[in-house]
């Protein structure tokens, strides 16, 4: 019976977050409201079919598991060097204001300071992966704008991390016990640096060994496995070896395998899974949620919703504009913190655990966060559209866009911003011998390539060498966005890959005017290429019939243009694309009377 329930809960609540997700990204909104949507279809609090809410939340964890693994995954502090003043004291500054407000709120209606401060915790905490989908909506996410706000959530993520691992041990041990919490802190600091230990130092050596070892192999489903069995693996052996929440332990494996030379294909590889896990997740949440509780509070709904919609955008307004920053990123900012998303709902339910936020704080939780991430793309267009509202009072426009550090917003323009003089960037996929080739001839012109391969030993050469280069597979998005494929001026697929279409496909999505070239060994696969928008295909067999043509024409004496012509004629005809002079060629005849003619 538990076996059917497990199956229906999974077909159920995947089928109805397939549906509501399709319709709300049509519609211009995120998928997750889809899922939340998806969750209270087929929970309790509605009619028709009820799905096991136990099983649910059991897959939901592996879900936050694999949330966490893929927030470590792409978390570098690298990334944050440019932007971390605005980044760690914003994020900061902005968490504080909200959880007070948060805090106010709870206190009011009557769940306590404890309640209140898990509440403010959650709803000061946007969703990176709204916050993404946003700012590559609106092209803001290669600006310096988006690099302040992608730094930004990232710090708040840590600071969820970091509330995470100290909130379970103050409020286990008492909040007014000061000695007993001084006592428990010390302990789970204690074992929190011994997990580090492990992981980051242990485990720093051995991941990337045994990552290594199986990429070997070329097997990807061995590849996809192990990446799995570190995350999970990790995520369990922090909570019963260290006494640390699961979700903290697979942040740090993920860390640690982002650190590696296997950061992009483990994102590209492995999760998807996270992807589906993270929509049952989603799916759990909506679960809990009970429509009539809008009706019963909708007082609480629109004041929560009034601190995120306009409490957290203006503290972060507010923060970025003293920091010396101009008014269009401090709006850009406060457009992409106006929602709630998946940490809120890890911290409320670690507040649940705790017997800490009663069930009404969930409903409430629910309700803010589908209707703030439905509004959030409208909300962002209409904060950039302030900047002109403001633009016409000349008096308070020369305020807001005279930055107070004026020497510190210079340097970030100049690290962020891209060089429009320098040559467009090729990304050559495949470094056998014709990629090889085309790399070398394009850092001769002074053209910097940035190269994808597989071969782990090819990757490590060219980075020896100065090259650019990412070990991944160029049929996912993960690898192709970590090239660089959104800004790319062309993609060169030099190798023969089973996936190119997708991978034609998937560069045309991250960028439309992006130029695909495309190497195929069989002419009848040429015409699928084209289909799936490559701009020219060079096929093993039309250039060699091409080459033994041109060779038969010159040894018979046809002159230059003749051979051109003929090229063009015969080029057009093995790829069924038209040929540039088309209408201009003769009918073809034989070698004799093109020398004769």
């Amino acid at each position: 019976m538990e076996h059917t329930d497990l199956i229906l809960t999974i077909t159920a609540g995947l089928a109805g977050a397939l549906l509501l997700g399709y319709v709300t990204h049509r519609l211009g909104l995120s998928p997750i409201v889809g899922y939340l949507l998806a969750g209270i279809l087929v929970g309790p609090a509605t009619p028709g079919f009820v799905a096991n809410s136990e099983l649910a939340g059991q897959l939901a964890e592996i879900g936050v598991i694999l949330l966490m693994f893929g927030v470590g995954l792409q978390f570098h502090l690298k990334d944050l060097q440019a932007v971390r003043r605005v980044a760690v004291s914003g994020a900061a500054g902005q968490g504080l204001v909200a959880t007070l407000l948060g805090c106010l709120v709870a206190v009011g209606v009557g769940w306590g300071w404890a309640a209140g401060l898990m509440f403010g915790l959650a709803i000061s905490v946007a969703s990176t992966v709204v916050s993404l989908r946003v700012l590559g909506d609106n092209n803001e996410l290669h600006t310096p704008t988006g690099h302040i706000a992608i730094g930004w959530l990232v710090v708040q993520d840590l600071y969820s991390v970091l509330a995470l691992v100290l909130l379970p041990v103050i409020f286990r041990a008492g909040v007014g016990d000061a000695g007993g919490v001084a006592l428990a802190l010390g302990g789970s600091l204690l074992k929190f640096g011994l997990l580090v230990a492990f992981v980051v130092y242990g485990g720093g050596r051995l991941f990337p060994w045994l990552l290594a070892r199986v990429a070997t192999t070329r097997s990807r489903e061995l590849f996809t496995l192990t990446v799995l069995v570190l995350a999970l693996g990790v995520a369990v052996s922090s909570a019963r070896l260290f006494g640390v929440s699961m979700a903290l332990g697979a942040f740090l494996a993920g860390t640690v395998v982002g650190q590696s030379d296997f950061s992009s294909r483990a994102a590209a590889e492995a999760l998807p899974m996270r992807d589906a896990f993270a929509v049952l997740f989603f799916v759990s949440v909506g679960m809990l949620f009970d429509p009539a509780y809008l009706l019963q509070a909708p007082g609480l709904v629109v004041a929560i919703l009034g601190i995120i919609l306009l409490g957290k955008p203006l503290a972060a307004l507010v923060i970025v504009l003293l920091l010396g920053h101009p008014l269009r990123t401090g709006l850009g900012v406060a457009g992409a913190v106006a929602q709630i998303g998946e940490f809120s709902f890890i911290l409320a339910a670690m507040g649940r655990e705790l017997g800490i936020l009663p069930e009404d704080a969930t409903n409430a939780l629910v309700a803010a966060s589908i209707l703030s991430i439905s509004l959030n793309p409208l909300l962002y267009r209409l904060y950039s559209r302030l900047e002109e509202h403001a633009k016409r009072s000349p008096r308070l426009w020369r305020w807001l866009s005279a930055p107070s550090r004026r020497a510190w917003s210079q340097h970030s323009q100049g690290m962020m911003a891209p060089d429009a003089s320098a040559p467009s960037q090729v990304i050559v996929v495949g470094c056998g011998p014709i990629g090889s080739t085309l790399v070398r001839l394009l850092r001769e012109n002074e053209i910097e390539p940035t190269v994808i391969e597989l071969n782990l030993d090819t990757v490590r050469r060219l980075r020896a060498e100065g090259v650019r280069a990412v070990y991944g597979d160029a049929t996912h998005r993960e690898t192709l966005v970590e090239g660089g494929v959104a800004s790319a001026g062309a993609l060169m697929l030099t190798s023969r890959m089973s996936g190119s279409e997708e991978a034609i496909r998937l560069a045309r999505e991250l960028n439309p005017k992006i130029q695909v070239f495309a190497r195929e060994g069989y002419l009848r696969a040429v015409p699928a290429l084209y289909r799936a928008g490559a701009d020219v295909v060079f096929a093993g067999e039309g250039e060699v019939a091409l080459a033994m043509t041109e060779f038969m024409l010159r040894q018979l004496g046809a002159s230059p243009d003749q051979v051109d012509r003929e090229r063009d004629r015969i080029r057009a005809e093995l790829s069924g694309r038209p040929s540039a002079t088309e209408g201009v060629l003769p009918p073809p005849g034989t070698a004799a009377d093109l020398v004769s003619g």
